[in-house]
């Protein structure tokens, strides 16, 4: 049998041998820098990823002042930590589901194994209220989150656009359940509405001003070959198909009815937009380029959509 990256010794060394909150941050960055985990769940780096699980697990905000670093852990809190250290290492679970937090345009929400970890580049777009593809944001009343999991990219719209109604829509009932618990803790049930739905299907003759849509786009190949973090995220976020686009023909092919005129569609598909300019080359996507990195999302109006998908 395997031995484990981490092994029973070592940490009740660490439990015995460290002290303060300091201590920890730096042995979890080695423990994780030797264990050859994969970063891609909200930090690309140990350090980061050793801050990102041990200040929430003592329930200590990601910017603790610096001298906070330097108290000094109770044996339970230092069993706490081993256990949780342990479980990213041996077990691979993105830090995400440990701490049950993750962060998306600076804000906070509550994720678990029924949702996808936020990563989407689309929080830089957000920030910039879609310019300059959208010129005046204070015509933006209506807005459509296509396959919202845990509803972070919702709720930042209705932090970015205050006088528009944002429908949240998901497939999973399970995905559902947190975007309802994140509506929630934002006060934004007024403003944001959860709703089960097959791409378009729960939202039969509803048009919007701006649609975004981060549907599954995982093609075959490179599912074979993900990393076992990915292994505890909910494969119905992840899997579109052998080239990864199933969920985004459909997509692409209904997104004109639901759009207003002169509305406009961002849809994200990762490295399946290789797959998007093949099967599409009449199109012509305009792909976004991010100043903070990240790739695969384009744009694209109601009129193109009607020209080529209508």
């Amino acid at each position: 049998m395997e031995q484990p990256f981490l092994d029973s010794v070592t940490l009740t060394e660490a439990v015995t041998e460290l002290d303060t909150i300091n201590d920890w941050l730096r042995w979890c960055t080695s423990q994780l820098s030797a264990s050859g985990v994969f970063f891609g769940h909200g930090s690309d780096n140990a350090w980061d990823e050793a801050v990102q699980l041990i200040l929430p697990a003592l329930s200590l905000p990601i910017d603790t002042p610096k001298e906070m670093v330097s108290a000094k852990l109770t044996t339970t809190e230092k069993h706490l930590l081993g256990e949780l250290i342990s479980e990213r290492i041996n077990n691979r679970v993105p830090v995400a589901y440990l701490t049950n937090q993750a962060y998306f345009a600076g804000l906070p929400f509550y994720v678990d194994e029924r949702v996808l970890v936020p990563r989407s580049p689309f929080a830089e777009l957000i920030d910039k209220q879609f310019k300059p593809w959208l010129q005046q944001t204070d015509s933006v009343n209506r807005i459509l989150d296509m396959c919202t999991g845990s509803a972070c990219i919702a709720i930042a719209l209705a932090h970015a656009f205050p006088n528009a109604q944002v429908d949240a829509v998901d497939i999973s009932y399970d995905a559902l359940e947190v975007a309802n618990l994140n509506i929630s803790d934002y006060q934004l049930e007024d403003r944001v509405y959860p709703i089960q739905s097959d791409v378009f299907s729960g939202v039969p003759g509803q048009k919007y001003d701006l649609i975004v849509a981060n549907p599954p786009y995982v093609d075959a190949e490179d599912m074979a070959d993900l990393p076992d973090e990915f292994r505890h995220e909910p494969e119905l976020g992840l899997a579109s198909g052998d080239d990864g686009l199933d969920v985004t023909r459909t997509l692409l092919k209904e997104a004109a009815e639901h759009l207003n005129d002169g509305g406009l569609l961002f849809v994200e598909v990762g490295n399946s937009m290789v797959h998007m300019d093949q099967l599409f080359p009449h199109v012509g996507f305009e792909w976004i380029n991010f100043e903070r990195g990240g790739f695969g999302v384009c744009v694209i109006t109601k009129a193109q959509l009607q020209a080529h998908f209508g």
